[in-house]
């Protein structure tokens, strides 16, 4: 079905892309349903869905299974720096930064965890994983390891302030550095994908680190998960 040689959904899709491009739709919000979309346009639901799927296949809309389909944010530029907060980094390019506990567990530290720690191996670590989010849209997921014997109470810190850097403060560590910092590429398991909401196909940077405390001593050992369609790294010494 085509009105003035284009086809129905070319039409719906060309209309919103024009409202995302114009603003009146704002980057993270969430577009009509098929079913409103196709009372709005006067057609037929699956007219509805194929334009929707355009713009998934442009970049402009993801779509959720079960949730919806949503305006993708522009690209976050986020900064790798001697004080790398994640609040701060998403607040500096007027994003609103938020984030969300995804898991809490004790574990045992392996090799690597001990390294980063400076702990023995088999020693009990704290692992908080979260959720960073700039303007309601999913960017990372980050595992926070802390070694139990120093802070134990990270838990209760956190779930009370909602930031790793508050709780920390609360134990003493007022501040801290980054020490090192490995970035990498790969592609997503399907845990991560699910939860970035992302594409299983679409790849992910890795960014391994360790922070000190003023005195050098390590206080985190951290593997951040962030989705190279929405972030962007830039390393700022």
């Amino acid at each position: 079905m085509e009105q003035d040689g284009i086809a129905l959904w070319r039409q719906i899709e060309q209309t919103i892309l024009g409202e995302i491009e114009g603003k009146r739709i704002k980057p993270g919000a969430r577009l009509p349903s098929e079913h409103d979309l196709a009372l709005r346009f006067g057609v037929n639901r699956h007219t509805a869905r194929r334009a929707l799927q355009a713009l998934s296949e442009r970049g402009v809309i993801r779509i959720e299974k079960g949730r919806g389909s949503f305006v993708e944010s522009s690209m976050v530029d986020y900064r790798i720096a001697p004080r790398t907060r994640f609040s701060e980094n998403i607040a500096r390019v007027s994003r609103t930064p938020s984030g969300e506990l995804v898991r809490s567990l004790e574990l045992t530290a392996d090799p690597l965890m001990a390294e980063a720690l400076n702990i023995d191996i088999g020693a009990p670590v704290i692992l908080l994983e979260t959720m960073g989010i700039a303007d309601g849209q999913r960017i990372s997921l980050g595992a926070h390891y802390f070694a139990k014997s120093r802070f134990a109470k990270i838990l209760h810190h956190y779930s009370r302030l909602g930031s790793i850097t508050k709780a920390l403060a609360k134990m003493g560590v007022t501040d801290y550095l980054r020490k090192t910092t490995r970035i990498s590429a790969r592609m997503p398991d399907k845990r991560e994908a699910r939860l970035l909401r992302q594409k299983p196909t679409e790849p992910v940077l890795i960014v391994e680190s360790v922070n000190v405390d003023p005195q050098g001593r390590p206080i985190e050992y951290g593997v951040a998960c962030m989705s190279c369609a929405r972030t962007q790294l830039i390393v700022d010494f």
